[in-house]
């Protein structure tokens, strides 16, 4: 059931892509994935809303797997949230479907992206929590805290980076040291 689940959201992406939110159907989908409606609604009772929502939450994880990728091998908190923010920013703009779907249907697409996020926040900040420790936060700041507004402050800057340029290296090492660390972790190097 996993591999026909799979290939319904798959085929639901596909569709998004094509013919945006609102324009996607459950027959869309299931003409996409070559199965029944009927399938379509054994896998998704809700239905067209809970299909759609369930594209939304796949193609996060997807991302999220990327993303994984690429900080894999980082060392270090300050490499994790450099890399990290890097890579999210650039994926989110060259992103087709993302882009177009939030010019076209924001008000579509972004109440499942709240939903999601919090669930994103989350294993954001589970992730952090090895290197915080690692690192060592400054006395009187909880580790789980420190690790939650980590991942909520790297999410906001994502999504509306001001005045940081999440392109430039240094910029972003900048931003990770002046606003994400300070008052959370000691000067590098010292460990505590």
């Amino acid at each position: 059931m996993d591999d026909i689940r799979e290939r319904i959201l798959a085929a639901t992406y596909a569709c998004v892509a094509r013919w945006g939110l609102s324009k996607t159907t459950v027959e869309d989908a299931a003409r996409e994935a070559n199965v029944s409606r009927a399938t379509v609604y054994r896998t998704f009772p809700g239905g067209r809303d809970e299909l759609l929502d369930a594209t939304v939450a796949w193609a996060t994880s997807e991302f999220f797997l990327r993303l994984y990728e690429q900080v894999q091998e980082a060392t270090s908190l300050e490499e994790v949230l450099e890399l990290g923010i890097r890579f999210a920013r650039r994926s989110i703009l060259e992103h087709e479907v993302l882009q177009r779907v939030m010019q076209t249907e924001p008000e579509k697409l972004l109440p499942a992206l709240t939903v999601e996020s919090v669930r994103v926040r989350d294993v954001m900040a589970d992730f952090l929590i090895p290197y915080l420790e690692s690192r060592g936060v400054l006395p009187g700041v909880d580790l789980h805290e420190a690790a939650d507004f980590l991942a909520r402050m790297a999410l906001s800057y994502i999504a509306a980076p001001g005045r940081w340029d999440l392109e430039d290296p240094e910029q972003v090492a900048e931003l990770v040291e002046a606003e994400l660390l300070a008052g959370v972790v000691g000067p590098p190097g010292d460990p505590r």
